[in-house]
């Protein structure tokens, strides 16, 4: 390197300027040939043709080219031989913008032409900027293969001998995980500070734990914590995993910023908000910018009211084998992975457009073998047009099912976690647009012509809605009208729905078990595994309620109930001052409510029930953030291992309490061999103790000392002396008087 101006000599004369290196200069301020050449890319690959057939391949080429963004037959430049009568096997192509260049590079490269030719994409910059003279290095050199490293078990905490769960927990600035034991304070596992800049977040498998930061998001675990991958997006706020972790979706409120320089991302990724990550290489898939959303309603001064943004704003499906966005009232966008590449090259027009959601679990319906994934969409009346729902299936596109709906003011749609149904919950208004009202259209997907069953004996508007994890039941919660004026909000009613029996494997009709009404309840919980539901109020100044219910209670049915596949049962309630969000362990058996500061400012912490409602622990904690239970993967055992399991479950029982007393007992054995060490050792030390005393005295001539002397040195040496006080009674006076 050449030295710099500092460390040159002014008096020492330079005859021949070429004895200077100024190569890291001309460098750093040589003119960038590559400004205005990115709307140019080179297409290699392509097969040596005559001149006479030179034009015909260009317009077949070009068929390709204008899939990518506008370009013309004068823009491709094919160069050929010196004698002009063969092509080179390359050409240039000039775009209108970069970003169409860009996107032609990602799309096109590696496409085959034909069964021999199959064609490279890159940038005319790329190539400027890494083939230039001196960057290649021409001596071939065998790559370097780095000695192989075990990795860490991501999932070891699954071998946990008591089958125990983990939960993290963020309060102040630490961070920390834990092992949750039922009748022990939780056991820590690490804690860190400032692991996090704003939240924590696990992924859908527990995989790993996910930290959000200033320059992007990290990902942790291993028995180390140590951080397994890491992805660039400057200003992140928000993120969210693919099913299956292969895939993550990173969100900020700012347009990204980048420059050339950047090792990770490219000027692609420029003023783009969303980036889709391959986990595992740690590189962008393909990155968007945030759509506006459309103003479909305005207050009562006719201004337009602005739409809140919808997250996720990519949904994936249930095998993650797509990402779909929706740009509301016009179409939903479906991207096939890992590719990124838009489906058929077309979004899917869907006129009006308001909502739509996968299905969670990979569909099984009647007589459809082909592989299919499904979502459901509706739309708003528009004209004379009615509102519509809608099942599509994909890659095919074809619609399975539609119904039609009148006077909708709003819907949601709500997936059973199997697929087995989808409940579109209706908000109706009357002809007058007064009043609203909501039933409940129950879409059969597993059965034959995907029949729909409609539930309209809800007098209320339904504000919270779930099906039962894994089963065929759900619980609404409906409320009134708000009063004119009034500050309090409207008491509400939790109902509770199941099917009526029927013959072989088939599902009933929906009924209503039972309606408690003059409630507060607002949030609705299940149990991972169904049966047990926590209805609680959440969010509320007044009311803080927790209800236990359990849909399969081992006693007596109500007459009214025997033909219904439930047995409804309270088991306890609960109550829990400022209580934000309720969290379910991945196993069932414990739930957590929590008061974050985030939203509630007092007596923040957490308390801790099982699932049937005892309460094992309340811990108040200052600054307290977050509490979220590790998820666990899919069982592996099938259906018929889980039936045996359930049918020897009181075996089963009976081997875990055992172990818990035993586990009692070792602790309390634990504490009383340390107590009886402790013991021991004191002992020990006042019996030499007492020994160099003696010893002592027999030094100087003095007599042995009692066994009362000896207590009051050793207690004065342990400095626990007593004062010991005499109390002496004496009689001053004594009088008598006789009283008549």
């Amino acid at each position: 390197m050449a030295p710099s101006f500092e460390q040159l000599d002014p008096e020492t004369e330079y005859d021949d300027a070429e004895e200077i290196d100024y190569s890291d200069l001309r460098e750093q301020y040589e003119v960038r040939m590559e400004e205005g050449l990115d709307t140019f890319i080179v297409i290699d690959g392509l097969p040596k043709v005559p001149a006479a057939s030179k034009d015909k391949l260009v317009k077949f080429l070009l068929r390709k080219l204008t899939t990518a963004g506008k370009t013309k037959e004068e823009n491709v430049f094919m160069p050929m031989d010196e004698a002009g009568e063969m092509s080179e096997g390359f050409a240039f192509v000039e775009y209108e913008t970069p970003a169409q260049a860009a996107q032609a590079v990602k799309t096109l490269h590696a496409t085959p032409l034909d069964k021999k030719h199959t064609i490279a994409v890159n940038k005319l910059t790329d190539i400027e900027r890494y083939g230039r003279e001196g960057r290649i290095d021409e001596t071939y050199k065998a790559p370097e293969i780095a000695p192989f490293e075990e990795k860490e078990h991501l999932r070891w905490w699954l071998g946990d001998d008591d089958g125990r769960d983990q939960f993290v927990m963020y309060r102040g600035d630490n961070v920390g995980v834990f092992w949750n034991d039922k009748e022990d304070q939780p056991e820590q596992v690490v804690d860190r500070q400032h692991w996090t800049e704003s939240f924590v977040q696990w992924s859908p498998k527990g995989t790993y734990l996910t930290s959000i930061h200033t320059q992007g998001v990290q990902l942790w675990g291993g028995p180390n914590w140590s951080r397994q991958k890491r992805f660039m997006h400057p200003g992140v706020n928000l993120v969210d995993f693919s099913p299956d972790e292969r895939y993550v979706t990173t969100w900020s409120h700012r347009p990204l910023e980048v420059d050339e320089n950047n090792p990770i991302l490219s000027l692609e990724e420029d003023g783009k908000n969303y980036i889709i990550w391959d986990v595992d290489t740690g590189k962008p898939l393909r990155s968007f910018v945030t759509l506006d959303l459309p103003s479909l309603a305005s207050d009562n001064e006719g201004n337009p009211i602005k739409q809140k943004m919808q997250w996720p704003a990519f949904k994936w499906s249930a095998d993650s084998k797509y990402v779909a966005r929706m740009t509301q009232g016009q179409s939903i966008s479906v991207y096939e992975l890992p590719r990124m590449n838009l489906l058929d090259k077309v979004s899917i027009k869907i006129e009006g457009v308001m909502d739509f959601e996968w299905c969670p679990a990979n569909p099984q319906r009647d007589n459809i073998k082909e592989y299919e994934q499904l979502f459901c969409y509706w739309t708003p009346e528009l004209g004379s047009n009615p509102a519509k729902v809608g099942l599509m299936s994909i890659p095919s596109k074809e619609i399975v099912r539609t119904r039609n709906l009148f006077n909708v003011s709003d819907a949601k749609l709500h997936w059973q976690s199997e697929s087995a149904f989808v409940c579109v919950k209706v908000d109706r208004h009357s002809k007058s647009k007064k009043s609203l009202a909501t039933n409940l259209e129950i879409f059969r997907v597993k059965e034959k012509g995907v029949p729909v069953e409609v539930v309209d004996s809800i007098k209320d508007t339904v504000i919270n809605f779930a099906w039962e994890p894994k089963g065929d039941r759900f619980v609404l919660i409906t409320a009134g009208e708000v009063p004119s004026g009034s500050a309090v909000p409207p008491k509400t009613s939790v109902s509770f729905f199941c099917p009526e029996k029927a013959k072989g494997n088939a599902v009933g009709n929906f009924k209503l078990i039972r309606t408690v009404d003059k409630k507060n309840n607002n949030a609705i919980h299940w149990s991972p595994n169904g049966r047990f539901v926590v209805v609680a109020t959440v969010l509320s100044q007044q009311s803080f309620d927790l209800d236990f219910w359990d849909f399969d209670f081992e006693g007596e049915k109500d007459e009214k109930d025997k033909d219904l596949t439930a047995n409804l049962q309270l088991m306890n309630t609960g109550d829990h001052y400022g209580v934000t969000e309720i969290e379910w362990d991945p196993s069932g058996r414990y739930v957590a409510s929590c008061a974050s500061v985030w939203k509630h400012r007092m007596e923040n912490g957490y308390h801790l029930y099982t699932f049937s409602g005892q309460l094992l622990r309340e811990e108040p904690i200052e600054q307290f953030k977050q509490l979220l239970w590790r998820p666990r993967p899919e069982r592996l055992i099938s259906k018929e291992e889980m039936k045996q399991v359930r049918k020897n479950l009181r075996e089963y029982s009976r081997q875990f309490e055992e172990a818990d007393v035993a586990k009692r007992s070792s602790a309390d054995k634990a504490v009383v061999e340390a107590r009886r060490q402790q013991l021991e050792e004191w002992l020990a030390w006042r019996s030499r103790t007492v020994e160099d005393l003696v010893e002592e005295r027999r030094d100087y001539g003095l007599s042995d000392i009692s066994e009362e002397q000896q207590a009051l040195i050793i207690e004065e040496q342990e400095g626990e002396s007593k004062v010991v006080d005499e109390v002496f009674e004496e009689i001053l006076e004594e009088s008598e008087e006789i009283l008549a």
